[in-house]
């Protein structure tokens, strides 16, 4: 997970990929301002994905005294893809370098279970905001200029629901703010329901832009499934299981792809530009190629 210093927490891209905006810059991983926290405060179960079991709390042996990881070029060959897949939205660097100061938890050992408790509810609230970035940029009748730039943009939000999201960043990310102590009480959980009912509503109004029926595949089983240059423009794959499904050179584009379980999925040569709520780590646990088309902000994995 932790990889060489300066690197993000993913592969690196074998391809130029488009840049992500600058509000999003934030919330990519950078191993280089963080104290290696998803190797040391995550557990391993060995599997395909983890050569060995390590506890929550317990440092990986892979994990060397710089906070960088030793075996960070090989990786998959020794048998830890499961952290070429990991993404922390950039909360391994705010909670390093932000909520502790700069102190590691290696000088002050007394801050250690304080770091990683606060690191567990910072990836979520990053999460969060990785979506509302997202959302908020999107074609709006709010504030995003006059009501004439917004009909020429094709306004896909509403200004009351532009008003909610910018609310709900806003609240976010002062959360993100907050004491290792505030960050600890914090019911996560219920300020993600909020959100998410939020981002039902921003991918209600873009799917309704997609002309003809949509596919309602919300929570589907769809693990293996033959979706080879299936239309699935507009489609809500919220939460689906798409483990090994097929789809080579399917059609995603404005699909909701929040919490899609992409996990060996071929993706070689399909469309994706234009689908929302879709993150680096579930890109990096699927399988595309040169031809697999991206939105905008995420890489192309080394793997790949």
């Amino acid at each position: 997970m932790s990889h060489e210093r300066r690197r993000p927490a993913q592969d690196r891209p074998s391809t130029p990929s488009p840049a992500p905006d600058a509000a999003r810059l934030p919330l990519l991983s950078d191993c280089g301002d963080c104290f290696g926290l998803c190797c040391v405060a995550l557990p391993f179960a060995r599997s395909a994905d983890f050569a060995l079991d390590k506890e929550a709390g317990r440092p990986c042996p892979n994990l060397r005294t710089d906070f960088a990881c030793g075996v960070h070029r090989d990786l998959r060959q020794r048998g830890f893809a499961g952290c070429t897949v990991f993404e922390c939205f950039g909360a391994g660097q705010k909670v390093s370098q932000v909520t502790f100061g700069g102190t590691d938890w290696r000088t002050a050992p007394e801050t250690a279970r304080p770091m990683f408790d606060a690191f567990a509810v910072m990836r979520q609230l990053h999460e969060l905001l990785w979506y509302l970035t997202e959302a908020v940029a999107l074609p709006s009748a709010g504030d995003r200029g006059s009501a004439d730039r917004a009909r020429a943009a094709g306004a896909v939000l509403s200004a009351a629901v532009y008003a909610e999201l910018r609310a709900a960043l806003e609240r976010t990310e002062e959360l993100t703010r907050g004491t290792a102590e505030e960050l600890a009480g914090l019911d996560v959980a219920a300020h993600r329901e909020v959100v998410s009912v939020l981002l039902l509503k921003v991918s209600e109004a873009v799917r309704a832009e997609v002309p003809g029926r949509k596919k309602e595949r919300r929570g589907a089983d769809l693990m293996g499934a033959r979706l080879k240059d299936a239309d699935l423009r507009g489609a809500n794959l919220r939460g689906a299981y798409l483990i090994a499904a097929d789809l080579r050179g399917a059609d995603l584009r404005s699909a909701d792809m929040i919490g899609a379980d992409l996990r060996d999925a071929d993706l070689r040569g399909a469309d994706l530009t234009g689908s929302i709520f879709l993150t680096q780590a579930q890109v990096n646990a699927a399988r595309g190629d040169a031809a697999t088309r991206l939105p905008q902000g995420l890489r192309r994995p080394a793997h790949w």
